[in-house]
């Protein structure tokens, strides 16, 4: 039963009380004839006042009833739940940035990874390698450092994609959260909005990360440069230095 339909039937309960009591007190006048009748008007006053307070009690438990109806009407608007979900759709795009660093080239966020290719090809060089040795490893190092910064400009690309996405979800949050009519509406609409922000910082980590691994890398390749130049130039330092001799040319006559 709808608030408006239960106080049109209180109202028609009123109207009936007020009809009863109507009744009530024609019924207790003495009757039309001849005979003369003892009339009581004690008892008469009496069974009106009775009348009057009991129309008052159902009045009250009228209101009662309305004030209750109405507090259950609250309680429905405050347990209906949002209509919109933006959940599967954050969860779509943390899966795709996920999968995104889990192509990283060469050398994997993986700290066994980074600690076995780290020691082949940037702290391990020495005197004792030969030059294609050293030449190979200086073209690793340079493909990890290439390949480190194309994996963060595809991940800023990716973060960057998600601007328009998250506006858009962003903005039928608000919306929602603002014409929301309960509380768990409102509360669900701002639980997205954070799981939203969640998401974007997220992204800035990734990307941080992406950032901060193709500078270590090329750090890392430059230092082992040095050293791979300074191998190179001990192997050069080992052969003895050239020496001019005079050169007898025949038919010169010297």
């Amino acid at each position: 039963m709808t608030e408006k339909s239960f106080r049109i039937r209180a109202k028609h309960v009123r109207f009936g009380c007020v009809v009863t009591l109507g009744l009530v007190s024609l019924a207790s006048l003495p009757p039309a004839h001849a005979q003369w009748a003892v009339y009581d008007g004690a008892n008469h006053v009496q069974s009106i006042l009775i009348a009057a307070r009991e129309l008052q009690q159902i009045d009250n438990q009228i209101t009662s009833l309305a004030n209750q109806a109405q507090m259950l009407v609250n309680q429905g608007r405050n347990l209906a739940t949002l209509p919109l979900s933006t959940l599967s759709t954050l969860q779509s795009t943390v899966s795709q940035t996920t999968a995104l660093l889990a192509q990283a080239q060469n050398i994997a966020y993986s700290v066994q990874s980074v600690e076995q290719q780290y020691q082949q090809s940037y702290s391990s060089v020495s005197s004792g390698m030969s030059d294609s040795t050293l030449f190979s490893q200086a073209q690793t190092r340079w493909q990890n450092s290439v390949g480190g910064f194309e994996d963060a400009l595809k991940l800023q690309a990716r973060v960057v994609g998600n601007i328009p996405s998250d506006s858009s979800a962003m903005t039928q949050l608000v919306s929602a959260s603002q014409n929301s009519t309960g509380a768990l509406q409102a509360a669900q609409a701002g639980n997205q909005l954070m799981a939203l922000q969640s998401r974007q910082l997220s992204d800035i980590q990734a990307e941080l990360a992406a950032n901060g691994r193709a500078a270590e890398l090329e750090r890392a390749r430059q230092a082992a440069n040095e050293a791979g130049a300074e191998a190179q130039y001990q192997h050069f330092a080992q052969y003895d230095a050239y020496v001019p001799e005079a050169v007898s040319v025949p038919g010169s006559g010297d």
